[in-house]
């Protein structure tokens, strides 16, 4: 019997999200494969035995299958933004965190080439060491001013800085509460402190406060964990209404601005702009340098004895060699940039507002997107998801699927990262692609 192709689609669907989905229970089981005899027992050394890359192999067999193109790990051939390079060829760029066009500023590339010719290209060690130099604590005292916060401290990771952090601060008394769809760094950053982990509905401070009522008498601290602006699904919490419950029940707030900065309030200086909160009524603001900021890393900015707390024992600050120079003179000049133009601020949210417009005319499923830099377009399957992202990239537009399991399979989407230097005929002709591709 001949298969329908859109049945043939769907099968091939479900078995590899019931191979995934096994081979998921397994790895959470610390479960390898089985193996009776003695002697197979050195299989258990082959890395291609191990849970991790059989998923790696069901998503390479169902992308065969369905003819998708691997649309991953695509050489870009010079500096992306709303435009990007790939094979030679000029794609209109939706996966790039260049929110506001500054990773190729000539002033941010001077400043980074000034430092490397004064500096050298690392700074040898780590900072408690011997690789303090002066554009680090430049770049911090500024960002510290940003929060209106005491100091600021500059790790070499945006990931690693959530993962230290949090895996230093809290231990096995003390409770972690966090958004269900916070960012990876935060959760293995509760998991490595041992602390007890628990999360909230997305953005619900109902959900979040009964947690507290229930659980805050147990533990010694806790420390309530949330975004400023959701990666994955462009929208934001109620921060004022967190602060009132942090400061009821004794806890701490941190704030994950990784892409808030250059993005929210009128300034672009972020969720705490965006809702008429005082910076210092957040215990802990946490950042990356990657994203407006035009570098690499990450920081975190609050009260002195935080700061001296983590500068002198974090282990992922203690231990870790210190931000490259030219890397922190970057983010320092595209930090001043940003300050001075908030024209490109104005922009960004211009572009973001427009594209969210044009997506929800066609009808197109944007979720809770707020409209500003981040606009996913949520199409129900991973299937359709890399498959529409694939016809887009035939029609020179490069965005990037997220699929299963990095979201449920539901909540399978295309992710549009906009920025301040995006065309209004780039968005229409995106648009006009899309609407071509979904009727």
């Amino acid at each position: 019997m001949k298969l329908d192709k859109s049945l043939k689609n769907k099968l091939i669907e479900q078995s590899l999200k019931g191979k995934l989905k096994r081979n998921e229970q397994l790895a959470g089981k610390g479960l390898g494969l089985s193996f009776d005899a003695a002697d197979d027992r050195a299989r258990y050394t082959d890395f291609r035995s191990h849970p991790a890359y059989k998923q790696i192999e069901i998503m390479r067999e169902g992308s065969a299958s369905l003819g998708i193109e691997d649309p991953f790990f695509r050489l870009h051939e010079g500096c992306s933004g709303a435009t990007a390079v790939i094979g030679g060829k000029t794609y209109v760029n939706y996966a790039s965190y260049n929110y506001l066009g500054l990773a190729g500023h000539p002033e941010v590339i001077k400043a980074s080439a000034e430092a490397a010719a004064r500096y050298g290209t690392s700074v040898s060690a780590s900072r408690i060491v011997s690789g303090e130099r002066p554009v680090h604590q430049q770049l911090e005292r500024e960002l510290a001013a940003l929060y209106q916060a005491d100091d600021a401290l500059a790790l070499v990771s945006g990931h690693a800085t959530n993962v230290s952090v949090i895996g230093y601060l809290m231990g096995p008394k003390d409770l972690v509460l966090h958004d269900e769809y916070i960012h990876n760094s935060s959760l293995v950053g509760a998991q490595l402190s041992g602390a007890r982990r628990m999360p909230f509905k997305h953005n619900s401070v109902e959900a979040l406060e009964q947690l507290l009522v229930q659980h805050r008498g147990q533990f010694e601290r806790v420390l309530i964990v949330t975004e400023g602006l959701f990666s994955m699904d462009g929208d934001v919490p109620d921060l004022r209404a967190m602060v009132n419950l942090k400061q009821r029940h004794q806890a701490w707030l941190m704030v994950d601005e990784a892409h808030a900065l250059g993005v929210l309030g009128e300034k672009g200086l972020g969720s705490f702009e965006l809702t008429g909160v005082n910076p210092t009524d957040v215990d802990i603001w946490m950042g990356t340098l990657s994203k407006t900021l035009s570098g690499c890393g990450g920081y975190i900015a609050g009260v002195q004895p935080l700061i001296d707390i983590l500068r002198n024992l974090a282990p992922g600050f203690l231990y870790s060699v210190g931000m490259p120079a030219p890397t922190a003179a970057a983010s320092l000049q595209a930090l001043q940039i940003f300050l001075r133009e908030p024209e490109r601020v104005s922009r960004n949210q211009r572009n973001s507002e427009v594209f969210l417009q044009r997506a929800r005319a066609l009808g197109l499923d944007t979720g809770s997107s707020v409209g500003r830099a981040v606009v996913p377009v949520i199409l129900g399957g991973s299937v359709k998801a890399a498959r529409l992202s694939a016809e887009l990239f035939r029609n020179g537009i490069n965005v990037q699927p997220i699929l299963y399991p990095a979201v449920p399979e539901k909540s399978a989407r295309l992710r549009f990262f906009i920025s301040s230097e995006h065309t209004d005929s780039q968005l229409t002709e995106t648009c006009a692609v899309l609407q071509a591709y979904m009727d």
